[in-house]
């Protein structure tokens, strides 16, 4: 009898040698020293499924179980605008530009500027929002702030909506000009990305930046040409004014959306544009630089 299980035995055994391996059973696992660092780049396409997954989160807590919703994302802007209207249009009597009707103007300069600072404020706590995701598994840590500036151009849409309809109720339309619009919007994700990963990356370490952003926001609204031109900024310093790479984005939006009455100021905006290239160079290489101590400190 024992004889006759043992062949048993050995019959089965040849049986599952003869099977083909399955797909799990061919995948390799490889633990060696600084792999991760090597592939980062590329896992940030590998795991392109879990940036979708934390976009359309992010997404859906925003404007889920909300009393007003998607008219939060309206109604912000549209009071900024007549407040910038009446204050700067009306007491102040700065000009527009060309015959480009105020309101129009100043929208104009709002999308790029509620972009920029939705992303700079979203991404900020990304990372400690998303502390237990972080401690568990790897994944390149890029993704999570990233993630979350889908919610900003998700209310960058919603906004631009509303600039159409404030232009045709103003009788106002735009130039050819407005085919080019896709590049500035990624010039003012990749200005705001710079520093956003920056303080990202301080927040995780240091709890009170949380503080720091919304008086950085908030000062930023008002040394950018939002709710004027930049064109009554005097000739000497508008070289200096550009330094502020928030200019170049929102000059750029409103030459694409105004045409030709709002001029291209060419130095200024090229200053603008190797600031922000200098901001998202240090941005992603310090969040590399603290990525591997976010799991200790979070």
């Amino acid at each position: 009898m024992s004889e006759q299980a043992g062949a048993i035995a050995m019959e089965r055994e040849q049986a599952k040698d003869s099977e083909p391996a399955s797909p799990a059973a061919e995948r390799i696992l490889i633990l060696e020293p600084g792999r991760a660092e090597r592939n980062y780049w590329s896992d940030l396409w590998h795991y392109r499924e879990l940036f979708a997954i934390l976009a359309w989160r992010d997404i859906s807590v925003r404007y889920k179980q909300t009393v007003i919703g998607v008219a939060w994302a309206v109604i912000r802007p549209f009071l900024t605008m007549v407040v910038f209207t009446i204050l700067f249009g009306k007491v102040a009597k700065l000009p527009s530009d060309g015959a480009a009707p105020y309101p129009v103007m100043v929208f104009a300069g709002m999308l790029p500027w509620f972009l920029f600072s939705s992303i700079l404020s979203d991404a900020s706590g990304s990372l400690i929002g998303n502390a237990n995701l972080i401690t568990k598994v790897y994944f390149p840590r890029l993704i999570i702030p990233t993630a979350s500036a889908m919610v900003a151009l998700t209310d960058f849409l919603i906004n631009l909506v509303m600039l159409v309809a404030i232009m045709a109720w103003c009788g106002f339309a735009p130039s050819w000009r407005v085919v080019l619009l896709p590049a500035f919007v990624l010039l003012a994700v990749l200005a705001s990305l710079g520093p956003a990963l920056w303080i990202t990356a301080l927040n995780v370490k240091y709890r009170d930046f949380r503080y720091i952003i919304p008086f950085i926001v908030q000062f930023g609204l008002y040394v950018s040409p939002v709710g004027f031109s930049s064109a009554v900024v005097p000739e000497d310093w508008r070289f200096w004014y550009s330094l502020n790479p928030v200019v170049g984005v929102i000059d750029g939006f409103r030459w694409c959306i105004l045409g030709g009455d709002s001029p291209l100021y060419l130095p200024g905006f090229a200053t603008s544009l190797c600031v922000v290239a200098g901001f998202l160079w240090f941005g992603v290489r310090y969040f590399r630089a603290t990525e591997r101590t976010f799991a200790d400190m979070v």
